[in-house]
């Protein structure tokens, strides 16, 4: 495990902010102190400081009026803003987790797409649209050539992998998401297999894995405790949406 400081630890409060402004600055689309990823890529905003009234004028530009994005990490939004959805979730970093390679893994790239979609639409494990396989790297198992178990490094602090690891130049985090398996396949640790796999790539580049899960989802969360992680803080995620007027933006 990669010793942090306390600064590189802070980023985690905001991750998504922290990669719109920094190794993901190439997928931004950015106003001010709001930026967001495109919509096929990762589906959330992020806001350089959510107590900062200027931000959330930002992204109401970037968005347009009656918008809808989601946020991680605010408690709560301005006047003229709804809340239309959300839910609470944690946040775990690796302390001890044991990373080694896995001779079955696969590298999956943009040709995998219909079959990593396949999958995580029979297995929900969080969001993964068109071209979120940019934002890192993504390993599969298969079976008689079918994907049944997936994992991989995603949004916060991925990059394109065409563009390489030399540019980032924050404190190094990168989460592992998107880890599931096929129902018929459950049981045999090829979730745990690939997460060991993916945080075993981070370790070379000298980052520190983490992720989230949704609170509810308690045996995923004893999972990777079991695994290494530690619990770090609880996060919230809200689905807001802007004030129906430009001139709601022009006021906050």
């Amino acid at each position: 495990m990669v010793h942090q400081t306390a600064l590189g630890t802070r980023l985690l409060d905001n991750p998504v902010w922290a990669a719109l402004d920094g190794p993901h600055a190439g997928f931004a689309e950015r106003a001010g102190r709001a930026a967001r990823y495109p919509a096929d890529v990762y589906a959330f905003a992020a806001l350089a400081d959510p107590a900062d009234p200027a931000a959330w004028a930002d992204l109401h530009r970037l968005l347009g009026p009656a918008t809808t994005a989601r946020v991680k990490g605010v408690d709560g939004v301005p006047d003229g803003w709804d809340v239309v959805g959300g839910g609470q979730g944690v946040q775990l970093v690796d302390t001890h987790l044991r990373a080694e390679p896995d001779p079955e893994a696969v590298r999956l790239g943009p040709d995998d797409v219909p079959d990593i979609l396949d999958l995580v639409a029979r297995t929900r494990p969080g969001p993964f649209l068109a071209r979120t396989v940019h934002l890192g790297t993504y390993l599969g198992i298969r079976h008689r050539g079918r994907l049944i178990a997936l994992a991989g490094e995603r949004s916060e602090m991925g990059v394109p992998p065409a563009e390489g690891w030399g540019r980032l130049h924050l404190p190094g985090w990168t989460e592992i998401s998107a880890v599931c398996t096929d129902p018929a396949h459950r049981g045999r640790g090829l979730g745990t297999r690939l997460v060991r796999a993916v945080a075993a790539g981070i370790r070379e580049r000298g980052e520190t894995p983490f992720l989230h899960a949704a609170a509810h989802n308690t045996t995923a969360i004893r999972l990777y405790e079991s695994l290494g992680f530690t619990l770090r803080r609880r996060t919230t995620i809200l689905q807001a949406r802007t004030p129906g007027t430009d001139a709601g933006a022009r006021a906050l």
